[in-house]
């Protein structure tokens, strides 16, 4: 029994002192990439404004930009109100 208990003993020592073996930085900062370039700190700042200026929020191939109006405000609304009495478009509730 005596030489069980010394056996565990030891072995536990053993894997408490393994854990110190183990320890590294939380952020794992050793697999951190580095970079070196050429270019300025301004040369990148010009190219980042550049796009800025290019960018648009509709999709590539969306039509929403494609198509210009050329109908005025009161012809539309004329031509609403003539579909609606002839009963082309539903109005209200049904």
């Amino acid at each position: 029994m005596n030489t069980i208990s010394r056996f565990l003993s030891v072995s536990a020592v053993a894997a408490l002192a393994s854990f110190g073996a183990h320890a590294d930085e939380a952020d794992a900062s050793q697999y951190a990439l580095k970079f070196e370039t050429q270019r300025t700190r301004a040369e990148v700042a010009a190219e980042a404004a550049t796009v800025v200026k290019t960018r648009s929020i509709h999709p590539a191939g969306s039509l929403a930009l494609a198509y210009q109006s050329t109908a005025d405000r009161t012809t539309v609304r004329a031509a609403i109100a003539e579909a609606m009495r002839k009963g082309e478009i539903s109005s209200g509730e049904f």
